[in-house]
């Protein structure tokens, strides 16, 4: 008997560790860390550039980052013109830079960094949009996603999105990031956005 309860107890040894195993890779953890929280003093701060090429059908597809997915809706033009896009959605894949520069096109889709989502113009009187995307991380140093969502208020000098979550190295983060447009096009077919993501609640 006490041989039977020796290898069970090893089993469940076994099993327990294996689980906090997986869990830790699955959580993309590199060994124990500590969850901080503070809503006075950020526990990670970064900036960086959003660039936004949208498809017009006369730029290069091989440039182009994103695409309107539906057009604008009949009231759009109803209500005003030019209807601010009221209704039009656009499906991105940008690249994120820490400096100003748009990255060669050659190698844009490969940029370590890059914001992959969603934007919808939701006003009829005023240009304003709705964002939901991902920063996406596949560097040396950071790997892992930040989930941001809010509405961008183009009428501000700047605007403040939540990061309601992460993944990887940013595995449950929290925070704000602030947007300020940098340049823009008249039409808006090109736009880099200044992006400061102040996280509060971190794994580190």
């Amino acid at each position: 008997m006490a041989t039977w309860s020796n290898a069970s107890s090893l089993i469940v040894a076994a099993v327990i560790l294996l689980g906090l195993s997986s869990a830790s890779v699955a959580h993309g953890r590199r060994g124990r860390r500590s969850f901080v929280r503070s809503y006075d003093e950020t526990c990670m701060e970064m900036r960086l550039y959003l660039h936004d090429i949208l498809y017009d059908y006369s730029n290069s597809t091989s440039n182009s980052t994103s695409a309107a997915a539906t057009k604008p809706t009949a009231l759009s033009t109803a209500v005003s013109n030019p209807g601010y896009f009221f209704g039009e959605m656009v499906v991105f894949n940008d690249p994120m830079t820490e400096g100003r520069a748009l990255p060669p096109s050659p190698g844009m889709e490969e940029t370590a960094v890059r914001a992959q989502g969603l934007y919808l113009y939701d006003k009829k009187v005023a240009p304003n949009a709705w964002f939901a995307f991902a920063v996406v991380f596949n560097t040396t140093g950071r790997r892992g996603t930040l989930n941001l969502m809010g509405a961008d208020l183009m009428s501000e000098k700047t605007r403040d999105l939540s990061v309601v979550g992460g993944t990887g190295d940013f595995f449950m983060s929290r925070g704000v990031a602030t947007l300020s447009t940098d340049e823009a096009s008249a039409d808006l077919s090109y736009f880099r956005v200044k992006v400061d993501i102040k996280l509060y609640e971190c794994y580190v």
